[in-house]
């Protein structure tokens, strides 16, 4: 909806620094910084991107120069690199929350970076005189529109406009009228219509709608006569240029654009080029078969509140989805609205509060979380309003059971609940569990088990089972889709029946339990376009097929572990000596022996053509390395024998500061210039002959980290 304000509106909301505006409308409208505002936030569905019958979409966040360093989210900063090239990195990562836990400024699991990308090249391909002309025909649609239903007697409630009419009118003759010409419209209450208009309506469309309105009032439309004033006032019209650099005016065929993409993608490691082993991200395969539904049309071109019998196809593919994902995590209900696994935390936290109200126990805040655990655990608990008591870790990386039975003791009377991720974060399976739950239980606290690692549990165990009460699942890690860079993922919960009340509800469309919170996205079933990803995924798997797959995600990593233990100690095992889906891999005493730490070996592996495991997390100066079920026997053994390779380059490295593994990675650019470096240009690019075979070239070399935050600079077209 974009109604305009008047100047005086528009001051209220300057006042209280926040603006809410449609990108698409900026095009025509006076920028919300020109007139006081000081962060500005909206969604960008409308630049490019289908509507999926709510999802996903980019949104987005702007604001002053003042404000940049307490911004939430990802951002993507300017610095330079080790040969003092421009390089982009994500910015301010000291602020996200697996280094600041409960006082992050970031919890950002997941956000919409895939979308996001799509919207930059629809602006690239457009450019401002194509976002101008899309506005005009939006704004034009509306006013040719306006006039018209003015002529017949209908009163506007909003003179002034984009691309939003607000209508007084008998809200039931018109539904029925648009209904016959296939045509839906929204209606705020029985007295007024509202409709909007976009870049693809036609003249025809317009004509329609003011045929409806006509015939509500028993009348002929007349013949409509094109406006070519604009019921934006003066005032407002935007007169500042955009999208005015280089990239946003330079691709307007689709083989130069074609081509530009390319050239980006050529700059990234995907799946595509190497297994990418980012622990506790589990980076499956996205099979082909589940990407294709995303393409048809009856998937993308579905408004999240289009009426219930328009939409059956969606509702019977969303009520499966939830009955087999509460099968499989042993639950009674789901609910898909959560948009990321911290969406999905805070949604399942908020839903275990109002289980502790409904009792009349609503001073219950406290949330135990053990030192393991995810960075999103207790930023998510602090933004649900909880009071976070750490519970400590043994040296074999469990849970200390008996901390935590202390710290459900003490604070039993205020016990909340436990977050605990299962296998642990650590990559184990505690022997002890149910025993942590029991303790938690006995308190009078719920237990939220973090569904992180669901790709080690599912079809040989389940949160129920276990005895949770809630979890949330992260469709884009267990169940197949992709990343996208950073998003868009779904991160559905699940809960046992005493829950099922209190799953999130929407303003708008009946979703949820009969005492549900409040929304906690802005389509009632989240991200829905990407559902059928992870319900092909389900349905061609089966339950013998997902079993199948959980146990080759443990197997591969075990496998990796013990073929790596001559080299590199894994940090933590089980009672048996076996890790979960993944393991950790010991580096803490490289810098010490080589001079030389686990971010250099990462960036190393990069010569290699690998993707770097997850660095320093759950402990510091660690690898961690999660295969996943997908990555055949050679793959993984390519991987082994890279780091393998890379110890015997730091070994060889000792005592030098200029070596291979700490310049790592080489660009082409350097190995085709000058070199005085005391190693080969083939030790640098072609560290072993396979490497020879499809070689990635990294686009930057080691990026200065401190440049960056210190000259934080966001703004970058290229």
């Amino acid at each position: 909806m974009s109604l305009v304000k008047t100047p005086a509106e528009m001051l209220s909301v300057a006042l209280s620094e926040l603006a809410v505006a449609d990108l698409l409308s900026l095009a025509l409208l006076k920028a919300p910084g020109e007139w006081g505002a000081d962060i500005c936030v909206g969604s960008a569905q409308r630049l490019g991107t289908p509507m999926g019958f709510g999802g996903p979409h980019a949104g987005y966040m702007a604001t002053r120069e003042a404000y940049k360093r307490q911004m939430p989210g990802r951002i993507i900063g300017v610095s330079v690199d080790r040969l003092g090239n421009r390089a982009l990195r994500m910015a301010l990562q000291m602020r996200e929350q697996h280094i600041k836990r409960e006082r992050a400024t970031s919890n950002i699991c997941t956000a919409s970076a895939l979308m996001a990308s799509m919207v930059g090249f629809y602006c690239v391909y457009n450019g401002a005189e194509g976002l101008r002309r899309a506005a005009e025909t939006a704004h034009t649609a509306a006013c040719d529109t306006a006039r018209a239903l003015a002529a017949l007697g209908y009163k506007l409630t909003n003179q002034h406009f984009f691309d939003t009419l607000d209508i007084e009118a008998e809200a039931a003759v018109i539904q029925s009228l648009a209904l016959e010409r296939g045509i839906n419209f929204f209606y705020p209450s029985e007295e007024r219509v509202r409709l909007s208009f976009d870049e693809v309506t036609t003249p025809e469309e317009v004509a329609e709608v003011i045929r409806i309105f006509a015939a509500a009032k028993g009348r002929k439309a007349k013949a409509v006569k094109p406006v070519t004033e604009s019921r934006v006032p003066a005032a407002l019209r935007r007169r500042t240029a955009y999208l005015s650099e280089a990239v946003f005016n330079t691709y307007r065929s689709e083989s130069d654009l074609m081509r530009y993409i390319k050239k980006l993608e050529l700059r990234d490691i995907s799946l595509a080029n190497s297994m990418i082993s980012l622990g506790s991200c589990t980076m499956k395969l996205n099979a082909a078969a589940l990407m294709q539904p995303l393409s048809l049309a009856g998937f993308q071109n579905m408004h999240p509140f289009a009426p219930a019998d328009q939409a059956e196809g969606y509702m019977q593919l969303i009520t499966e989805l939830e009955n087999d994902l509460a099968t499989i995590t042993g639950f009674a209900a789901c609910s898909l609205q959560p948009n990321s696994g911290a969406a999905g935390e805070y949604a399942g936290l908020m839903v275990i509060r109002a289980y502790h109200q409904s009792r009349g126990q609503g001073y219950r805040n406290v949330v135990l979380i053990p030192a393991s655990a995810h960075g999103t655990n207790p930023a998510s608990a602090a933004m649900a309003g909880m009071k976070i008591v750490t519970v400590a870790c043994d040296d074999k990386g469990n849970i200390d059971v008996e901390d935590l039975k202390a710290k459900a003791g003490e604070y039993s009377s205020e016990l909340c609940g436990l977050m605990v991720t299962y296998p642990s974060t650590h990559g184990v399976f505690e022997s002890r569990i149910r025993e942590i739950v029991d303790a938690v239980h006995d308190a009078g606290g719920q237990v939220y088990m973090d569904g992180a690692n669901m790709n080690a549990q599912v079809g040989l165990t389940n949160p129920g089972y276990i005895g949770a009460d809630v979890c949330h699942l992260n469709l884009h890690k267990t169940f197949a889709m992709p990343h996208g860079g950073g998003g868009p993922g779904v991160g559905p919960i699940c809960v046992a029946e005493h829950l099922r009340a209190f799953l999130p509800s929407h303003p708008v469309m009946p979703t949820g339990g009969d005492e549900g919170i409040t929304a906690v996205a802005s389509a009632p079933w989240g991200s829905a376009m990407l559902l059928p990803i992870t319900y092909g995924y389900i349905k061609m798997l089966g339950g013998n097929g997902l079993r199948r797959a959980t146990e080759m995600a443990i197997v591969n990593a075990n496998y990796m572990s013990s073929a790596l233990a001559p080299e590199y100690r894994t940090y933590y095992s089980g009672e048996t000596g076996r890790v979960g889906h993944e393991m950790i891999l010991d580096l803490t005493s490289f810098k010490k022996d080589y001079n030389i730490d686990c971010g250099d070996i990462a960036h190393r592996l990069m010569d290699y053509g690998f993707h770097a495991p997850t660095l320093s997390f759950p402990v510091h100066e660690t690898l961690m390395v999660e295969p996943t079920e997908s990555e055949p026997k050679a793959e993984m053994d390519r991987f082994i024998e890279a780091l393998v390779s890379i110890k015997r380059e730091c070994e060889a490295a000792a005592g030098q500061a200029d070596n291979v593994v700490a310049n790592a990675p080489h660009t082409a650019v350097e190995i085709a210039g000058e070199w005085t470096h005391p190693y080969t240009r083939a030790e640098a690019a072609f560290p072993l002959a396979w490497v020879r075979e499809a070689k990635f070239f990294p686009y930057v070399t080691k990026i200065d980290n401190g440049y960056g935050d210190r000259n934080l600079c966001c703004r970058n077209c290229e």
